[in-house]
């Protein structure tokens, strides 16, 4: 028997499936994606962005790239609010000038990494190496401190303890059993001192530019558990923003890692 429904019970019906049907459209304006500002250095890393940011835009994230000219202003525009991430850095010079700077800063995620290598026109291996052998490498503290890490992890020599990222040849060598001698000299000396010594630890920039591919030419080579991958970085407060996850993921895309591994033959590597 159906009971016969007053007209105060269907101005509340009305109103409840009103109500239901709107609750979806609500929810979608919750959880819409805002647009963001990325900064990056101007140079190879633009065309990197790019196809992040059409990766982006088929998941309902709209990108705008901000190109900047040195490694400070990046920084210095997301502690101001002037754009919403980062991608440019590694994680030592992040952890510097956070230190310097007071930064608040936190990583959503790892993206690529320009690995530097050893390199000889003497010897095939670091297990090669003779007993005195001369060895190169960058003489600016932060370059230095990256090369004998590289050569602690290839068996060459063992660092002291608590000897980091600016480790010192002259202070911090633990064990040198072969007496390796090392050499230091400015970074874009390195690649013509390969007639010189032993072997030479030469960063990206300065092998590509004399010839050197990185996957081809180098005896050792960073990998990508390297703490000098690059990062994807954003103001500690919001790390948790929904589009930061879209961002990460529209980097570490099969695009993403076909453009690297196609285009700089070694030289730059994906870190997924």
């Amino acid at each position: 028997m159906s009971i016969p429904l007053s007209r105060r019970h269907i101005a509340r019906l009305t109103l409840g499936l009103a109500a239901a049907a709107a609750l979806p459209a609500a929810l979608r304006a919750q959880t819409a994606l805002k647009p963001i500002k990325v900064g990056v250095l101007a140079g190879p890393q633009t065309p990197v962005m790019e196809i992040v940011k059409a990766n982006a835009a088929r998941e309902g994230l709209q990108i705008q790239i901000v190109e900047f000219t040195d490694i400070v202003q990046p920084n210095e525009a997301l502690a101001a609010g002037d754009i919403d991430a980062n991608s440019f850095q590694h994680i030592p010079l992040l952890e510097q000038q956070s230190k310097d700077r007071g930064y608040k800063f936190t990583v959503v995620g790892h993206t690529l990494l320009a690995p530097v290598g050893v390199y000889s026109k003497k010897i095939k291996s670091l297990a090669d190496l003779p007993p005195g052998g001369k060895i190169a490498i960058p003489s600016d503290p932060s370059s230095a401190g990256r090369s004998l890490q590289l050569l602690q992890k290839e068996g060459v020599l063992k660092l002291k303890q608590g000897a980091g990222m600016l480790a010192s040849a002259m202070t911090d060598i633990a064990e040198n059993p072969r007496k390796v001698r090392i050499v230091e000299l400015p970074a874009p000396q390195l690649p013509r001192a390969l007639d010189d010594v032993d072997a030479a630890i030469i960063s990206t920039i300065f092998a590509v530019p004399a010839g050197l591919q990185p996957g081809r030419d180098s005896i050792a080579l960073e990998g990508t558990d390297s703490p000098y991958v690059n990062v994807i970085v954003v103001r500690t407060a919001e790390k948790d923003r929904p589009e930061f996850a879209k961002l990460v993921a529209a980097y570490r895309s099969p695009e993403v890692k076909k453009y690297l591994l196609d285009t700089f033959k070694g030289a730059v590597l994906p870190s997924w």
